[in-house]
């Protein structure tokens, strides 16, 4: 039998590695996204955030329009423009610019997904809204096939991706350290990278 004193040592260590490790990470890189995602170049943005405060407020009467105006503002900002100039190569796989940027965050630590779903969803979001991220997801529909955006398909392509592609940064500084060169991270996060393509590409096309 093991020592139950041993166990519990090991869950409260690892759970502090989590909270106070991982967790910082989590909450800066959520804090630098919801930035990104609350601002926006031109004044695209600015017309847009306007339209906004008028309409919210208006009341419940507009919450529809509002909705529509604050998607609009998410994809016009500094977030949606970088999750738009890397959904050509993502697109394949079943991911849209929302997927990106999360793919993009998530590279410091993969549970940094989630957070940042989390916030993209929430975005200009006033505290009445009672959605959860999850309903949200399930509503959203492609605008490209006019079926749901979260399909199984979808689910199986990004389960596979982070299944085998090199999303943590703290893994490759270890392999330099004990290597003492980055060509074998670079090779890792190469071809790791392209099997996770791959396998995504593979799955979403035969599921679809």
């Amino acid at each position: 039998m093991p020592r139950w004193k041993n166990i519990l040592y090991s869950i409260t260590e690892k759970v502090r590695i989590f909270l106070f490790d991982a967790g910082k990470i989590i909450i800066a890189i959520s804090i630098v996204l919801w930035f990104l995602s609350s601002r926006g170049p031109g004044n695209t943005f600015d017309q847009l955030e306007k339209q906004a405060t008028v309409l919210n407020e208006a009341g419940e009467s507009k919450q529809a329009e509002l909705y529509v105006i604050q998607s609009k503002m998410l994809e016009a900002s500094y977030a949606g423009k970088l999750g738009h100039f890397i959904e050509p190569v993502i697109r394949p796989l079943g991911f849209d610019w929302k997927i990106g940027i999360a793919l993009v965050t998530s590279f410091a630590a993969r549970e940094v997904f989630v957070g940042t779903m989390s916030t993209i969803y929430s975005v200009g979001q006033n505290d009445a809204d009672t959605k959860t991220v999850k309903e949200k997801m399930r509503k959203e529909i492609n605008k490209e096939t006019g079926e749901p955006r979260y399909t199984a398909a979808v689910g199986w392509s990004l389960m596979l991706f982070y299944a085998f592609a090199m999303q943590c940064m703290s893994t490759m500084a270890v392999v330099k350290r004990e290597t003492g060169s980055w060509k074998w991270p670079i090779l890792q996060f190469g071809y790791m990278s392209a099997l996770a393509w791959l396998s995504s590409f593979l799955a979403y096309q035969l599921l679809k």
